[in-house]
């Protein structure tokens, strides 16, 4: 497994519902969205155990809507207790990439 797959994996879950807070999304709309954040090794595949796990912790719902164009889509969205995870991981994020990000940068200076 790449370093890059690694670090992906460990941030995945607060890339998707930092996504889904914005607006409810499907499946395939979702590794879209990803990829055109600049996550483009992110497939479908990767996505549905993600929204899985996350709806089988709670942090998410799934509901079926029609699609204007084929069968009906679920869409995800947002539970209190989804808002909440997200802020807690948005928050370790930031004490991480901080230090890490400087520590990175440092290894061009002659610090």
């Amino acid at each position: 497994m790449s370093v890059r797959t690694q670090l992906l994996k460990g941030v995945l879950d607060g890339c998707v519902l930092s996504i889904i807070e914005k607006e409810s999304v499907y499946g395939y709309e979702l590794s879209k969205k990803l990829q055109l954040a600049g996550l483009s090794d992110v497939s479908e595949g990767t996505i549905y155990p993600v929204l899985l796990r996350l709806q089988k912790n709670g942090y998410i719902r799934g509901e079926m809507r029609p699609s204007e164009s084929g069968p009906d889509r679920k869409y995800y969205s947002l539970t209190d207790d989804g808002l909440a995870a997200l802020k807690e991981l948005a928050l370790e994020w930031a004490n991480i990439a901080g230090p890490v990000t400087t520590l990175m940068q440092r290894r061009h200076t002659n610090d």
